[in-house]
């Protein structure tokens, strides 16, 4: 599978930016749609809420390939926390990444690079561990 050592959330920031950068005048909190719920309330549907729905998918998908263990997947997390200190410089220093919807980003590569870290090091700790009953 070739997406291994690739961080999938540079897809949802590469959109982020494209937005921003080349369709300056979207909103993200614009409306895209409006949803008359049961309660009585109405929720609205922006591209932000749909930007960050997608990226905790990608999210959840990057978890997914964190358990395995080989090198891609050491690359993968080393290019994840690269990605990390970009958007965090990117956060700080450029005015268009100063919203809510790129600090709710920002936060889920945060989660996908401690998140990663933390499954590799327990899935590698449970392979020495079967290995190790193995020869016994």
């Amino acid at each position: 599978m070739a997406v291994i050592g690739f961080p999938l959330l540079v897809i949802p920031f590469a959109i982020y930016n494209i937005i921003a950068f080349v369709f300056p005048r979207l909103g993200w909190a614009d409306e895209i749609a409006k949803v008359h719920m049961m309660s009585g309330g109405e929720w609205i549907f922006t591209p932000g809420d749909l930007l960050i729905a997608i990226a905790i998918v990608v999210l959840f998908v990057e978890m997914l390939k964190s358990t395995r263990m080989n090198t891609r997947t050491m690359v993968d997390h080393i290019l994840s926390m690269i990605l990390f200190v970009v958007l965090l410089v990117e956060f700080l220093m450029i005015k268009q990444a100063a919203t809510g919807t790129f600090f709710l980003l920002l936060i889920v590569s945060f989660v996908d690079v401690v998140a990663g870290f933390s499954i590799t090091v327990v899935a590698a700790r449970r392979n020495i561990q079967f290995e190790a009953e193995g020869r016994a």
